[in-house]
């Protein structure tokens, strides 16, 4: 069987909400173990173990031997579900799903990368994580700590698949065949340029469009000006101007010249 940590819990009798922050504040957690021959049992445990017994399994898929005060026989179990708060960053509850020595169980364990990708390496590639955790059915005692993937031989473009991930011994993958686990896709500034560069010719066509509206709008003569353009009232076509005058802006019909005396 697989390395097993052992935590202290207490039965407690009272739930609900209040019963919880009574609970919390007396720097303890609040916490249920499920069992599929059992009733659910509400428990507690002691704050600063949990902290300690998070920090030993790191993540890892493991096994957890409840030890109660009053009873001889422990209980086998695994971490189904923590809940913590994110503003605090205070753990709420815990949740304990309890396994037996001779029976297979489901259970989802991390995936843990291992190798350098070919297509890393050589072709400047990324990996990309489609899958952080697995499904899976065994024995307590086949339970890995991760889901090992060797991404050595993963160039650009490739993608490995749970159907195409090698067997683990005592351990049945439940999800799909054809669901990705890890990529290796190209730089995503290298398909940033290539999406502007495919963007950049239908711009220009689209500014090249606009010009020559632009250029007739700019020869155009603006609204206020008409009255600058048109002649004034009672003028002879082709009088000139008499020398020196000043045009006034708005003025009445420009008088005719005098007539030379004789």
């Amino acid at each position: 069987m697989k390395q097993q940590f052992k935590l202290n819990v207490a039965s407690r009798a009272q739930t609900g909400r209040s019963a919880s922050r009574r609970l919390r504040k007396a720097n303890r957690v609040p916490a249920i173990l499920y069992g599929k021959h059992t009733s659910p049992e509400s428990l507690s445990i002691e704050g600063p173990e949990f902290v300690r017994l998070l920090k030993s399994v790191a993540g890892r898929a493991v096994l957890v031997e409840l030890e109660q005060a009053g009873k001889a026989d422990k209980a086998l179990s695994f971490l189904q579900e923590v809940q913590r708060d994110p503003i605090t960053d205070k753990y709420l509850h815990v949740d304990f799903q309890e396994v037996k020595p001779d029976e297979k169980f489901e259970i989802r364990i991390p995936v843990q990368i291992a190798g350098e990708s070919f297509g890393v390496k050589n072709q400047s590639g990324v990996l990309e994580m489609n899958a952080h955790l697995l499904r899976v059915r065994c024995f307590p005692k086949d339970l890995p700590e991760f889901i090992v993937v060797d991404v050595t031989e993963l160039k650009v473009g490739e993608t490995i698949k749970v159907g195409e991930m090698k067997p683990v011994a005592g351990v049945e993958f439940l999800d799909i065949k054809g669901q990705p686990v890890v990529s290796c896709v190209e730089p995503v500034a290298e398909i940033v340029q290539e999406v502007v560069a495919t963007a950049t010719p239908a711009e220009g066509a689209a500014a090249g469009a606009t010009a020559p509206a632009d250029g007739a709008a700019a020869g155009a003569a603006p609204a206020g000006d008409a009255k600058a353009a048109a002649p004034a009232a009672g003028a002879k076509p082709g009088a000139a101007p008499a020398a020196g005058a000043k045009p006034a802006a708005g003025a009445a019909a420009a008088k005719p010249a005098a007539p030379a005396k004789k």
